[in-house]
C-alpha cells in the first residue's frame, strides 16, 4: 500500500509530511506504519517503516533524526545526521539541509515548524505536559537563535487527539488553571466532574503567544482508527502497544 502523507500548503516549499498509518510492513495492533521504536512492534518491521519515510523524505535512513521524548520543554539543536541517536528532548531544530527532523506521536500534537526564507525549521512533540511547560515557545526561540524570524515562522500542528476525545478530570483543570485563569475556555463539561480538554486549541493558544501563525490540520487520531494510531483508543480497548506515527521536515 503506498504511504498517505499529509501535506500543508503553510510549510511549502519545504518537504513536509505528517504521515498516517498507511503502507507500512508492521502487522497486529501495530499494523501499518509504526515508527515506533520504543515499541514492542518486531525491530525489523520498524526499521523497515523508518526507511520508507527517509525515501519519502528524500533522504538517507540515517538522516531521518528522531528523539528519546520525555514530555519535556528541551530542544535539541541538530547540525548532522545522528546515525541512530536520539536525543533526549522534545523538540529539535536544524539549520543544516539534507535533515529531516521527526517526531512520534499517538494523540499529542507532532508540530512542524519552518522560516523558509531563513533555512530554519523546527519539529516539536507537544503532549499537555510540554505544551504547557513551554516547548512550542522554546522551539521558536531556539529556531530564532539559528536565524529564523519570529513574525516569518509558520506552524502546522499535525493529527493529535481531538477535545470530544480527550477526557480529563478536575485535577488536569486545576493544573491549567494554576498557568492562567483564562485556559478555562480549553476545557467543555463531560459527565459527572469529567472534562474535555481542547489540545490542539491550547497548541494554538500557546503558538500565538509565541507569535507564531499556527494551524492544525483538523484530524483526531482517536477518532479515526484507519489512519491514525492513538495511545487512548488502544488503553480503552485494552490492547498491549500501540503504534506511534510520524511526522518530518527537511531543508
Amino acid at each position: 500500500m503506498t504511504l498517505e502523507i499529509i501535506t500543508t500548503p503553510a510549510l511549502r516549499p519545504l518537504r513536509h509530511g505528517f504521515f498516517t498509518r498507511r503502507g507500512g510492513a508492521s502487522s497486529g495492533v501495530f499494523a501499518g506504519l509504526n515508527c515506533g521504536i520504543g515499541s514492542t512492534d518486531q525491530v525489523e518491521m520498524v526499521r523497515i517503516n523508518r526507511a520508507r519515510v527517509a525515501e519519502a523524505m528524500g533522504v538517507d535512513a540515517e538522516a531521518l533524526v528522531s528523539m528519546h521524548q520525555v514530555h519535556s520543554a528541551e530542544v535539541a539543536v541538530i547540525g548532522a545526521p545522528l546515525d541512530g541517536a536520539r536525543p533526549r528532548a522534545d523538540a529539535m531544530v536544524t539549520a543544516t539541509p539534507g535533515i529531516a527532523l521527526a517526531v512520534l506521536t499517538a494523540d499529542c500534537q507532532p508540530v512542524l515548524f519552518a522560516d523558509a526564507e531563513a533555512g530554519v525549521i523546527g519539529a516539536a512533540h507537544a503532549g499537555w505536559r510540554g505544551a504547557l511547560d513551554g516547548i512550542l515557545d522554546a522551539t521558536v526561540a531556539e529556531m530564532e537563535r539559528l536565524g529564523a524570524r519570529r513574525e516569518a515562522i509558520r506552524a502546522v500542528i499535525g493529527p493529535s487527539i481531538s477535545q470530544r476525545a480527550y477526557e480529563v478530570g478536575p485535577e488536569f483543570l486545576d493544573t491549567f488553571l494554576e498557568e492562567t485563569p483564562e485556559n478555562a475556555r480549553f476545557f467543555a463539561n463531560g459527565h459527572g466532574d469529567r472534562l474535555h480538554f481542547d489540545l490542539p486549541a491550547y497548541g494554538m493558544e500557546r503558538l500565538r503567544r509565541a507569535g507564531v501563525e499556527g494551524e492544525w490540520t483538523r484530524h483526531c487520531t482517536y477518532h479515526d482508527a484507519d489512519r491514525f494510531f492513538s495511545y487512548r483508543r488502544s488503553t480503552h480497548a485494552r490492547e498491549a502497544d500501540y503504534g506511534r506515527l510520524i511526522s518530518a521536515i527537511r531543508l
